[in-house]
């Protein structure tokens, strides 16, 4: 990941070659601003990983889906991995290749099948045998024919975070590997369906290689037994997960990775499919914010900031860590802060105990936020989500503009005179 695309020059934080003061100044805050060349820095340092493999990247969707952003990376090369309808929609107006799409998602609904089935996408990750008969079914009316692999969940504890641990038996995602079998040699037999591949994703934020590959191990074991009942698959999907450093993990790095998982393949001749987001995105953006006020209760230090829990969810959420700094640093006093936002919970709040310079008027930046940042804001307390800006070099482009009250009030009628 190029780190250098937010560096302090002379006393100042810049996004890339502009100063964030400048991004503020004539887009307002709170902002989130992203690197181009951050962008494209980590999807190449991920595809080259596995340059020596048949392997396919799948942006995972989820992560970042503003449209500039998919365009960027299909213009890459790069596939997709999406988990709604909404998403598909997303990709294929960004320029996305549909054959280069993979379909994940626990609770598919009829009409998203049907719209990646014209669509005529590469895989749907099936997770469910209620799925697959589903997916069969429409396919079979529309005189088509479903690509498909099953997601196995291999039992494996990603040791990550409860809310975004996924291969565990105890998770709602993807079937045993018994039931996996059933449902390879089902499909073998069902009118609609052709197989072509096999999907695990364990979790995300994975900063130990012990989980991934004994989830792999347990995979390959399928994957044989399959073939050597006649099921040959052409591709293997491990999903996504790979980890950034945040605070004080000490993330794999790609080459690492790859080379684990190229030597635990083996000499087996089936594309890998990737479907890393946080990977690509987070580091590539930060969350541009000014100070409100600050304040103090008893011994508690306050900044209150523009951006709030509806901006940023991950720290009220996962009681995530994300460093914040200063844009222009100051030379007075730093005291211990809790950075909080005006939205009426105890529980917005964007970081705590944090050694900061600050005061009313001034600039903060919250890193690491180009993943799981705008993708999950809200209108709560009725606020209209930020701004998204993307510099490259010394030129920005407001990828999609800030949210206006009347924005957020036009899809709302008022009751009809009569009903009073």
């Amino acid at each position: 990941m190029a780190m250098s695309s937010f560096e302090y020059r002379d006393g100042e934080l810049y996004a890339e070659d502009i100063p964030l003061a400048q991004i503020a100044e004539q887009y307002g805050t709170p902002t989130y601003v992203y690197s181009h060349a951050a962008f494209i820095e980590a999807y190449r340092a991920f595809d080259n990983a596995f340059a020596r493999h048949p392997h396919l990247v799948c942006y995972s969707v989820k992560a970042n889906s503003n449209i500039a952003i998919l365009e960027m990376l299909a213009r890459l090369g790069s596939g997709f991995d999406i988990v709604s309808g909404g998403e598909l929609a997303r990709v294929l107006k960004a320029g996305g290749d549909p054959e280069r799409v993979v379909f994940s998602g626990v609770g598919k609904q009829r009409w998203e099948l049907t719209m990646a089935l014209e669509a005529g996408i590469g895989c749907f990750n099936v997770e469910s045998e209620a799925e697959m008969t589903l997916l069969a079914s429409i396919a079979v009316s529309k005189n088509v024919v479903a690509p498909i692999s099953i997601r196995v969940n291999p039992d494996v504890d990603a040791r990550t975070h409860p809310y975004i641990a996924t291969g565990l038996q105890e998770n709602k995602f993807g079937v045993d590997r018994t039931t996996a079998s059933e449902l390879y040699h089902r499909a073998t037999a069902t009118d609609g369906l052709r197989i072509v591949g096999i999907d695990c994703h364990i979790g995300s934020q994975l900063t130990e290689l012990g989980p991934i590959i004994d989830a792999m191990e347990r995979v390959l074991e399928l994957v044989d037994e399959l073939g050597a009942s006649g099921i040959v698959l052409e591709h293997i999907d491990l999903g996504g997960g790979l980890g950034v450093r945040y605070h004080d993990e000490d993330p794999l790095h790609v080459d690492t990775y790859a080379g684990a998982i190229l030597q635990t393949l083996g000499n087996r001749p089936q594309k890998l499919l990737f479907e890393p987001g946080r990977f690509i995105a987070a580091e590539a953006g930060v969350l541009l914010s000014q100070v409100q006020l600050v304040k103090r209760n008893g011994e508690r230090h306050f900044a209150v900031v523009d951006a709030a829990m509806n901006d940023l969810m991950r720290p009220s959420l996962y009681n995530a860590w994300q460093k914040v700094s200063e844009v222009n640093p100051g030379g007075g006093s730093r005291q211990n802060y809790s950075v909080v936002g005006p939205v009426c919970e105890t529980g917005d709040f964007l970081a705590r105990d944090r050694e900061l310079c600050l005061a009313a008027g001034d600039l903060i930046t919250i890193h690491t936020a180009g993943a799981y940042g705008f993708v999950m804001s809200s209108n709560y307390n009725t606020r209209g989500r930020p701004a998204e800006i993307l510099v490259s070099r010394d030129r920005s482009f407001c990828i999609r503009k800030r949210e206006t009250i009347e924005d957020l009030l036009a899809l709302e009628s008022p009751l009809p005179a009569d009903l009073y």
